[in-house]
């Protein structure tokens, strides 16, 4: 294809052409002689007969959970160059929505995020990151859809069960708060409001929420549900009127492109509300590219949003670079975009919502498939797609087998379209590097005398997009620091008066929430401290642990050193850990193993090999109590470990065979307040 790119531009003027067709140094073929003598359909683009559905916008999941975690500490200019190449208009994947977690205090795939209301007094809307994000998507796009979805909610809305229905409507002011405490302390309009992420929906909760938000004057607010499959929420709206009334937008997750005859049925706006969730290489690449057209063909869905935006959390987590993009060195600065990125921008940088789909969509005769969009003013935008089986399964579903082969796709612009004069091209091609583009473009296409009338050549795993629009762009920045592994020495005395950000660098909560605190009663070296402010378990959307752990450092670690300051609030039945080699987090922290080493308030000590602490590899007496702070320090190396208290031996050279690596890591026994100082590690691979 390197050789074929040129050859579009060779062919401005002519009175017929082929566009991008033939090797290098073919002459322009007249579109008559071109359709006769090659193999392949020609493909009608008209708007006489009126238009399809409108297009909503293509977007990205913050979230579910913490997948933006490491994110917020880059350095500038990086941090910046990151938010340009997903925001910025024209540059970049340029989104057009931004879906993001309310946190609810619960792990929700890579973490936890915290929630504005960790209790029924409590309200906080500095918290977390996710405020910052809008932000900072809105400074770049000022049009850009802004979404809110719980997976997880606080443990007082149960009132003792698992369970976010129990009071319908003390759940909806809760969700009602968040969206006003983002207008009122951060200018941000919600446009979309959902359920629950991927759990069960309540219809009077659905009517309640409704009722709520226009109490409040949020008309506006549109309700998404139930982001979780087609059914049972299309039939429950086609058997319930007042349900169907309050529901703006059916939202299914990784629907394979597909929806049921219900959701159309209720004649509503379809959207993939969360879809991708895949390895961010080339095959990722192609999983989005045919997934973004298909959607709209096969299951007439006019938004799809990728989970998730940016891979931003420790590879080693469930689903590790799972982003458009990788941003998870913020100790370097290094960043990479990824194909996603591009393949997206084929759709975003070239259409808008409030576009529309023309109803002449569909597929290619040898694979692949093509959509096109219009404004209704003139400009026309073409997207077609040729993602073979092999590069373009997506995590989920199951993609049944298909056949994509070369051909020549001829196109015929109808209608309001038959006079466009001239299109820009864009190209994307995956695979080997040698052959590889990633949003390239082309000299564009002129159709002067063609009768509106253009072929393309096609291969395997190729993306074009041929637009009206001149305004696209493929932005780049200087390149970003070189890849580095996590410091291996790393200290944090967390002594910051006013944190612009609630929780520590580089600290990934996996159970409970560790928050910035500072002890006003305490002028001394412990006034600024790191502390775990749940003392109630959440209403969980995970398996979260029954002890509360934040992990931080190069899960490759081995032999480390980690020393910690430790204060337990809770007097007899308190107890906090530290930890090195901890081995698994996310939805998986439950069956976590490691090194833990564990005292408490009631005089006791334990070391295990998990942080369940079934596997006891010591225990014993040591002089400790509540509400005094004490230095735990925990030496791994090798196949042995070693504790101190205050410097001082508690245990020495017990084996541990496994894991052989892992992150550092701090908790608490059980949810319980606790306060960590001066934290410190010294690691070797």
């Amino acid at each position: 294809m390197a050789e074929r790119l040129p050859q579009a531009s060779r062919q401005r003027g002519g009175k017929a052409m082929t566009a991008a067709a033939g090797s290098a140094g073919r002459a322009a073929v007249p579109l008559l002689l071109c359709a006769l003598l090659v193999p392949g359909g020609a493909y009608v683009l008209d708007d006489s007969d009126g238009l399809g559905r409108e297009f909503d916008g293509i977007g990205a999941v913050s979230g579910g959970g913490a997948t933006s975690r490491l994110l917020v500490n880059y350095p500038e200019p990086y941090r910046s160059q990151i938010l340009d190449y997903l925001f910025k208009p024209n540059f970049g994947a340029s989104l057009h929505i931004l879906k993001v977690e309310i946190g609810g205090d619960g792990q929700t795939t890579d973490g936890t995020e915290p929630s504005h209301m960790h209790y029924a007094l409590d309200e906080n809307y500095f918290r977390g990151y996710e405020w910052w994000l809008m932000k900072e998507a809105k400074k770049r796009n000022p049009n850009i859809i802004l979404m809110g979805l719980p997976w997880s909610f606080p443990g007082w809305l149960g009132k003792g069960f698992n369970w976010p229905y129990v009071n319908l409507q003390l759940t909806a002011y809760y969700v009602m708060t968040w969206i006003v405490g983002a207008k009122h302390y951060h200018d941000l309009d919600i446009d979309y409001i959902g359920i629950w992420n991927e759990r069960s929906f309540d219809i009077n909760y659905i009517k309640v929420l409704r009722r709520m938000l226009n109490y409040q004057g949020l008309h506006r607010v549109k309700i998404i549900a139930s982001d979780n499959l087609w059914e049972p929420i299309s039939a429950s709206m086609l058997l319930d009127t007042e349900l169907l009334n309050v529901i703006d937008v059916i939202g299914a997750h990784y629907p394979g492109t597909r929806t049921v005859r219900d959701a159309r049925l209720t004649k509503k706006k379809l959207w993939s509300s969360e879809d991708f969730s895949t390895l961010n290489n080339d095959v990722g690449a192609g999983c989005l590219g045919r997934i973004l057209n298909q959607n709209y063909i096969n299951g007439y869905m006019t938004a799809t949003i990728a989970w998730n935006l940016v891979a931003s959390y420790y590879e080693q987590l469930p689903y590790g670079r799972c982003g458009l993009m990788t941003a998870q060195e913020p100790w370097s600065g290094h960043y990479a975009v990824e194909p996603p990125i591009w393949v997206t921008a084929h759709t975003t940088q070239f259409t808008q919502p409030g576009w529309y789909y023309l109803k002449t969509v569909g597929h290619l005769e040898k694979g692949g498939s093509y959509v096109a969009l219009t404004d209704g003013l003139g400009n026309l935008t073409i997207i077609v797609e040729t993602m073979s089986h092999k590069h373009s399964r997506c995590i989920r579903p199951f993609l049944p087998y298909f056949n994509v082969s070369h051909q020549f796709a001829t196109f015929l612009l109808k209608g309001s379209f038959s006079e466009i004069p001239e299109l820009q091209v864009w190209y994307t091609r995956l695979g080997k590097p040698s052959k590889r583009f990633l949003f390239k473009q082309l000299d564009s296409l002129w159709l002067l005398d063609s009768g509106g009338a253009f072929t393309l050549e096609l291969q395997e795993d190729e993306l074009f997009t041929l637009t009206t629009l001149t305004t696209g762009g493929k932005g780049s920045c200087p390149p970003p620091p070189e890849s580095q592994p996590f410091p291996q020495v790393y200290e944090d005395d967390f002594d910051v008066d006013y944190p612009f950000f609630s929780e520590a660098p580089n600290f990934a909560d996996q159970t409970g929430v560790f928050e910035y605190f500072t002890n006003i009663e305490d002028p001394g070296e412990h006034r600024f401290t790191l502390r775990q402010v749940l003392n109630q378990r959440p209403i969980t959307w995970a398996a979260d642990a029954y002890n509360t752990i934040s992990v931080i450092g190069d899960y490759k670690w081995s032999n480390l050193t980690v020393r910690c300051d430790v204060y337990i609030e809770t007097p007899e039945k308190g107890g906090v850990f530290i930890a090195g080699r901890v081995n698994k987090g996310g939805i998986l922290i439950r069956s976590a193993r490691g090194v833990f080493f564990w005292i408490f308030a009631n005089g006791t000590y334990k070391v295990t090999g998990d942080l369940a602490g079934w596997i006891i590899y010591a225990l014993g007496h040591v002089d400790v109590t509540a509400n005094r702070w004490y230095t735990l320090t925990l030496i791994i190396k090798g196949r042995f470990s070693s504790g101190m208290l205050n410097g001082k031996s508690v245990w020495k050279n017990i084996p541990v065979s496994f894991p052989k690596n892992g992150w550092a890591a701090i908790g608490t026994h059980s949810f319980e307040f606790a306060q960590f100082d001066n934290f410190h590690v010294e690691a070797t691979t």
